[in-house]
């Protein structure tokens, strides 16, 4: 771990977040949770929102994929996304649904101001992001596709999500 630079659970702890909430709505596979949890250790993400009926620590198959990162990001279970976008909103936070939408921005069109923070959210692997959701959040962002094939695994969506927001963040720093 020291050879790669690896920081402890402690350092993980005291690090600076990167500004960003990620929501997840009604995930119905415990694995991709685990798997949202290891990319938000991997990029130092505030924390995840749990929301609906997915699968929340402690869980065997979250375990199995996030590796130990359900121990070090922080997280918070609400019983709807509605109430996890009222708690982001009285925090100050812009919230983005993870969404193929009329007038959805392109992921890489996202625009940030210094000290701003974000919530990004990522819904069933089916059905998307609830509609409902998508009209009290201030937009939506889609990853450009260029296939035949229109959509991502949650997991693989939300490493490409997180990847692309952190990077321009720090840019803005």
């Amino acid at each position: 771990m020291e050879e790669l630079g690896r920081k402890s659970v402690e350092e993980f702890r005291r690090s600076e977040k990167i500004p960003i909430i990620v929501v997840l709505e009604n995930i119905r596979s415990a694995y991709n949770v685990g798997s949202v949890f290891r990319t938000a250790d991997a990029f130092l993400i505030e924390a995840i929102y749990i929301t609906g009926y997915s699968a929340k620590p402690p869980h065997k198959e979250i375990k199995k994929t996030a590796l130990g990162a359900e121990e070090t990001v922080d997280w918070k279970y609400f019983r709807t996304a509605g109430e996890a976008v009222e708690e982001l909103r009285s925090k100050k936070y812009r919230v983005l649904a993870v969404e193929q939408a009329e007038d959805s921005k392109p992921l890489q069109e996202v625009g940030f101001t210094e000290g701003e923070k974000l919530a990004v959210i990522f819904g069933n692997e089916v059905t998307g992001v609830e509609q409902s959701t998508i009209h009290i959040s201030d937009g939506c962002i889609e990853i450009p596709q260029l296939g035949m094939k229109h959509s991502l695994n949650i997991a693989t969506a939300a490493g490409v999500v997180l990847w692309e927001l952190v990077r321009t963040m720090m840019n803005v720093k």
